[in-house]
């Protein structure tokens, strides 16, 4: 059997799974920056876990809120604009389908097809399905995949929650002394992992490039965020 005969949709169904598996990782990545960073800066600041479980708390739940409220304006908006296209396109199908149809043949005709052979594919395609056949061709819409708002933003909630529990419990795990040590290493190690498997999602051709920015720019934000809290505590005393 040849190669080259497994089926186009199937190549596409396992980009889409692969995308979202994709942002998953980098929400848990955010999760573990932002939530490590704020609680690496209050213990700077101070030794009681008191304030240390407070800022965490407050980080975890507003970062999921907002990673969640984030994906749900930005899915809203696309499924929106997609929902309007397929309206429009649907109307345009009814009013013209003369002029529909050879729009369809032209946009064949411009991926290589000749004239004749575009013409008899646009024909064959409309007979079958002309609004299928016009939204993949013309606006790479599947009409039945229309991303929901709501998945998206539940999705994007727990990643980033899964992703912050980690520097809770490296923090308030530890005895005082360790806490700080501990977290660093553990975010480190994960944003490592996090940052490779983003990176192989992503088809990078570099992942370890890749995953080492990820993990300098967690121990940049870490460390900047120890010392503003380390000073403040400081000015405090």
């Amino acid at each position: 059997m040849s190669q080259h005969t497994i089926p186009e949709p199937h190549a596409e169904v396992s980009g889409e799974k692969l995308n979202k598996l994709r942002a998953g990782v980098l929400g848990a990545n955010d999760g573990i920056v932002s939530v490590a960073a704020t609680m690496v800066g209050v213990a700077g600041a101070t030794a009681s876990t008191g304030p240390i479980l407070v800022a965490g708390t407050a980080a975890v739940i507003g970062g999921a809120l907002s990673m969640a409220l984030g994906e749900y304006v930005s899915v809203s908006s696309q499924k929106d604009s997609e929902e309007a296209l397929i309206e429009k396109e649907k109307w345009e199908l009814r009013e013209m389908p003369e002029a529909e149809l050879a729009e369809l043949a032209e946009l064949y005709r411009e991926r290589g097809l000749s004239q004749a052979t575009a013409h008899q594919v646009a024909i064959e395609l409309t007979e079958k399905d002309a609004l299928k056949a016009h939204l993949d061709t013309e606006l790479g819409i599947n009409a039945e995949d229309i991303a929901n708002p709501w998945a998206a933003a539940i999705s994007s909630a727990l990643s980033f929650f899964v992703g912050s529990l980690l520097p809770v419990l490296a923090i308030l795990l530890p005895p005082p002394e360790w806490r700080i040590p501990v977290t660093f290493v553990a975010v480190l190690v994960a944003l490592a992992l996090t940052g490779t498997l983003g990176a192989r999602l992503g088809e990078t051709p570099h992942v370890a490039r890749a995953a080492t920015r990820v993990v300098v720019g967690g121990a940049i934000a870490l460390a900047v965020t120890f010392l503003i809290g380390s000073l403040l505590g400081v000015s405090a005393a």
